[in-house]
């Protein structure tokens, strides 16, 4: 029997709506099934079984130490202890290490060795867990090209190393737990053996690094070798002792500054006039703790963030110096300044009808110089980032004190102020002990006498006391270190007398007015 027309038409429309139905579900299950990721789940199921696999058939695991950290802002403190770790390795001839990096060692006849790229060496572990290391590193990522100073800049456009370490799976357990808190602990040990102090200024630029890789780095160094120590220091013995007592404190207050919550740093000032021995105060500091110095020239830092990324890039037991900052940069009139800019911006309002002036030449070198501000200095002092790290001591030097503005000076950023006076009888019989080895003379009495009158300073006082002729001994020198202050005592009466008679014109034609 025929289905009549209707009947033929009403059921191509329910085949048509089957099938629509049939294509939207397919389409909220395929919808569904790609929000389930299922290629990603079968291809994590696929790796899981390829390990176990590979486990098998190589039953090696490896743990890889960068050299950076943190986003390459810091050089990882790991990376160098186990780069002074492998250095013992290194050197056994039956490590079988063809080629080697060798880098100045604190013994002048001496090398430090490190292996070089591709490299490896083996080392046993209380005798029964052998792993291997090998150096190795690659080019920056492109991606790091174009960044910025820290991130694709200086540190990302040099190579990026690696030590990798190989061992059992069977050894896991003691070689995580165990073996690497053992190659840190040895590692920080030999560190210590062989350091090197260094004097680092922020002249940034192309470097050997101290593994004996090319590198670029905000920092470049020379070795350490100033002979100053508080033994040579001219200063009264108690104001001296004084700082060697509260340098102490600060090298063992590891404890005491966590336990107050203070980061572990500490400021110094150094003041007072040219030639009293404000820089060599430093360097006995730093002889005395057997720290490196950071000097940082201040007006060749750009900006804050400069100046913040240096700080981050210096290490522990460490002395960060800013010497003559009353001279650095203007940071102690910019309060004024910015008054004196508002008064300037208000008057400007009211006489609207005159022209803006032009910037002046001073002004416009100070736009393209540095544009490091007081707060950015603050902020380096005490700020959050100066936390990072710990055992640092700041220390600023002027000549002008009460040039600087007080928030910077203040207790909690320089700590302790140390003012370098004039040379005193004390310091002079020291100087003469040092340069002459007489502990009494003579002429004791006078240059007493005239060193309560005159101000002389310890550079010129060792000058006057320094032998420069075959012929010179205690007393020549003595003679001519009086002879000297006699000279100063009579210059300093000349000119007090100048003064009076420069004050007595002015007072007579300041009454001439007065009577006209």
């Amino acid at each position: 029997m025929e289905a009549s027309p209707a009947a033929s038409a009403w059921s191509s429309v329910n085949s048509g709506i089957v099938l629509s139905l049939a294509a939207v579900l397919w389409t909220v299950v395929w919808n569904s099934l790609q929000s389930l990721q299922l290629h990603h789940l079968v291809g994590r199921h696929l790796a899981r079984h390829a390990r176990r696999l590979a486990a098998v058939v190589d039953p090696y695991l490896t743990v890889t130490v960068a050299e950076h950290d943190g986003g390459r802002m810091k050089r990882s403190d790991a990376y160098r202890e186990v780069q002074a770790y492998l250095h013992r390795a290194t050197c056994d001839a039956s490590a079988g290490v063809r080629h080697l990096r060798a880098e100045p060692a604190k013994n002048p006849d001496a090398f430090v060795l490190s292996m070089a790229d591709r490299e490896e060496v083996a080392d046993v572990f209380r005798g029964g867990v052998t792993v291997w290391w090998l150096a190795y590193s690659t080019p920056p990522r492109e991606d790091d090209a174009g960044g910025g100073f820290y991130w694709g800049g200086r540190a990302a456009r040099a190579d990026r190393r690696f030590y990798r370490l190989s061992f059992l799976e069977r050894d896991r357990d003691v070689v995580l737990g165990e073996y690497l808190p053992h190659v840190r602990r040895e590692g920080r040990a030999a560190m210590v053996r062989n350091r090197q102090r260094k004097l680092f200024t922020n002249l940034a630029g192309d470097t050997w690094g101290d593994d004996g890789g090319w590198c670029e780095s905000v920092w470049s160094h020379v070795v350490f070798e100033h002979p100053k120590t508080f033994d040579t220091l001219a200063m009264d013995p108690a104001r001296k002792k004084d700082i060697m007592d509260d340098l102490d404190a600060f090298r063992n207050g590891k404890e005491y500054y966590a336990r107050v919550g203070r980061a572990w740093k500490r400021g110094y000032l150094l003041h007072g006039p040219p030639g009293t021995g404000k820089s060599t105060m430093i360097a006995a500091m730093a002889n005395y703790l057997d720290y490196d110095i950071y000097d940082i020239e201040l007006t060749s830092v750009r900006t804050n963030t400069d100046l913040r990324k240096l700080f981050i890039e210096t290490t522990s037991k460490s002395i960060i110096v800013i010497e003559d900052i009353d001279c650095s940069l203007d940071l102690t009139g910019k309060r004024k300044n910015k008054k004196k800019k508002d008064a300037a911006a208000a008057k400007n309002d009211t006489d609207g009808d005159k022209k803006e002036s032009p910037p002046s030449e001073e002004e416009e070198k100070n736009k393209e110089g540095s544009k490091v501000t007081l707060s950015g200095v603050l902020n380096f002092i005490d700020g959050l980032w100066s936390a990072c790290g710990g055992e640092r001591i700041i220390v600023f030097t002027t000549n002008h004190v009460e040039k600087l503005d007080p928030a910077l000076i203040r207790r909690g950023r320089m700590d302790k102020h140390i003012e370098m006076s004039y040379c005193g009888f004390e310091a002079f019989k020291f100087l003469a002990k040092v340069y002459l080895g007489i502990d009494a003379h003579h002429l004791f009495d006078a240059v007493r006498a005239l060193l309560r009158d005159v101000d002389m300073t310890p550079a010129d006082v060792a000058e006057n006391l320094t032998p420069k002729a075959a012929g010179d001994n205690a007393d020549t020198c003595l003679a001519e270190l009086v002879k000297e202050l006699e000279k100063a005592k009579a210059d300093k009466a000349q000119a007090k007398g100048k003064a009076a008679a420069a004050a007595a014109a002015e007072e007579e034609v300041d009454g001439d007015d007065d009577e006209e």
